[in-house]
């Protein structure tokens, strides 16, 4: 799926898309301590970046944590969207395959289910680039639908095609582009999620 398309689906969607994402953090206590200890983490340490932010409501949480947090997306009506819910933060337009940011600038960044539309093929180049903005010492929060199969699989996601992936294929992946597992989380499905919830915590040494 070329990033033009992605662009295309998520701006086609957005309004739609902020209304319902807006809060679902709050039925998510196993999520909000990923991003916690996350949050814990990078404090003070100086930027991160919350990539593929959406409508911004992860960047806003990391800000409500005491986290220097702004966000980068594909789409410009997320951007709209995320501007117009959290004025106070700073959203730009980019690609997680060339982030305009200088080496070794973030304590951190956020990838929270945007990772999953990238081709299999992509995934090391977007993990490539994480790995080359991060300062040593900086973490890499993943979120991620998950699979309890050993291989990635595409599934119908509602906007555009996407992957769920084993946890340990992408940590496996985060290992060859030089970034260290701190800890996982593989949470079942709610009533609402038709796949296990991934999370993978890494650090840049």
């Amino acid at each position: 799926m070329t990033e033009s398309a992605t662009r295309a689906a998520y701006d086609a969607v957005a309004v739609l898309y902020a209304d319902l994402f807006r809060t679902y953090l709050d039925d998510l206590p196993l999520d909000r301590s990923m991003i916690a200890a996350f949050a814990d983490l990078v404090r003070g340490r100086g930027p991160v970046a919350d990539v593929g932010c959406g409508p911004g409501q992860i960047t806003a949480f990391l800000h409500s944590l005491g986290v220097d947090a702004s966000g980068v997306d594909l789409s410009p009506a997320m951007l709209a969207q995320a501007r117009a819910d959290h004025p106070h933060l700073s959203f730009a337009e980019g690609t997680m395959k060339a982030l305009d940011l200088p080496d070794a600038s973030l304590a951190g960044v956020v990838a929270w289910y945007s990772t999953i539309h990238l081709e299999p093929a992509e995934l090391p180049e977007a993990f490539a680039e994480f790995h080359r903005v991060l300062a040593p010492g900086g973490h890499l929060l993943l979120a991620f639908q998950s699979t309890d199969g050993d291989a990635p699989e595409p599934f119908d996601h509602k906007v555009v095609r996407a992957y769920r992936r084993p946890v340990e294929y992408l940590a496996g992946t985060a290992r060859r582009t030089g970034l260290a597992e701190v800890a996982r989380l593989l949470r079942r499905p709610n009533e609402n999620e038709r796949s296990p919830a991934g999370h993978l915590l890494l650090r840049k040494p």
